[in-house]
């Protein structure tokens, strides 16, 4: 029996290192490049515009920041054994309190990117008035205020905490309510933030439907979205899906770590227990570096650009992508026109 646990103990713990070691780094690898690809895409004046581009690009920042910060750190601790957080209070500190000030603010500026394409698919034009740039940074301003606020007890909490006799490790106050506190805060936290994601994707999309149903004659009259602005709400709604899978059961496990942090447990569990916690933490690599294949999948747009971007790069003729999309324009043109010659001819006298 002792064999048995010992085996699975060398599985799981091993496990756990080639993760860390070999997987991870791929992420992280992959994870700046597309970061930074999708940064230069969405610099384009054509792209600069839109608002939801300027949700896009604070995440990408707040992505790169927690990926440079938090996951590189979780490599040289994990992966191999590399960890100065141990040797210098600071630093412990300032790596926890920029973690997650970086992971609460990424959900709300998605919030208010959602928010933004409500706005904008409505069919009421005042309303429509409010999607601004400067509504945006007043959003972005006031939800970094307030997260740097809330995290600030992290500042005062963390500190290098001695485990064992002369062994030390950076981790929080192992004060049983500050545990709760931090469990229970951050499950109720992102249940709001997925709740409220959810409802307004819901109306977002209600509202494009109610755009979509409008004869084509008279959309031309009244439509508020163009083709970039519903391939923009999609990429919108999968970021918001992958953050909902991502982080949801994480913080359902942290509420049950919690609760049974006072049990006796074998050592089996406690490995088998870290091991699932490792899990659930690298699925939030998903989101945070897979934002550029979710831009590559959903928008057509950005596929055009990334090509045009490739083009340029290697000195090849632009001229197929170019015609390919003046074609395109031509033909929407001429539908447009097409039914005004027909509205025209409905309504004019015979």
């Amino acid at each position: 029996m002792i064999s048995t646990d010992t085996y699975y103990i060398d599985v799981l713990n091993e496990t756990i290192l080639y993760l860390c070691k070999y997987i991870v780094p791929i992420f992280y690898i992959l994870g700046n490049i597309g970061n930074i690809l999708s940064a230069l895409i969405f610099s384009k004046k054509s792209w600069r515009k839109n608002v939801c581009v300027f949700y896009f690009n604070i995440c990408l920042f707040l992505n790169s920041v927690w990926i440079n910060i938090y996951v590189l750190g979780s490599i040289f601790i994990y992966g191999y054994n590399i960890n100065l957080l141990n040797s210098n209070v600071g630093l412990c500190k300032l790596f926890f309190y920029v973690a997650d000030v970086f992971s609460t603010l990424l959900p709300a500026i998605l919030i208010s990117a959602s928010v933004d394409r409500l706005l904008i698919s409505s069919q009421n034009v005042d309303t429509r008035l409010y999607s601004s740039k400067r509504l945006a940074y007043l959003s972005v301003s006031i939800s970094t205020i307030f997260w740097m606020v809330f995290n600030i007890h992290l500042l005062i909490k963390v500190n290098i905490q001695e485990l064992y006799p002369n062994v030390f490790y950076c981790f929080y106050d192992f004060s049983h309510i500050y545990l709760q506190f931090l469990s229970y805060s951050s499950f109720i936290i992102t249940f709001l933030y997925c709740l409220i994601m959810v409802i307004l994707l819901i109306f977002a999309f209600k509202n494009v439907q109610r755009i979509r149903s409008i004869p084509r004659q008279q959309r031309q009259q009244i439509r508020s979205m163009t083709k970039k602005d519903f391939q923009l709400l999609r990429c919108l709604f999968v970021q918001d899906i992958l953050y909902i899978i991502s982080n949801i059961f994480l913080n359902i496990y942290y509420v049950y770590a919690v609760t049974t942090m006072n049990e006796t447990k074998t050592i089996l569990e406690q490995v088998i227990s870290g091991f699932l916690e490792e899990s659930l933490i690298f699925l939030q690599l998903i989101p945070c570096c897979g934002s550029f294949l979710v831009f590559i999948i959903v928008s057509k747009a950005f596929r055009s650009e990334l090509k045009r971007m490739v083009y340029k790069i290697f000195g090849k003729n632009l001229t197929p992508i170019r015609e390919e999309e003046n074609n395109q324009e031509n033909a929407e043109r001429d539908n447009v026109k097409l039914n005004i010659v027909v509205v025209s001819t409905i309504v004019s006298p015979a």
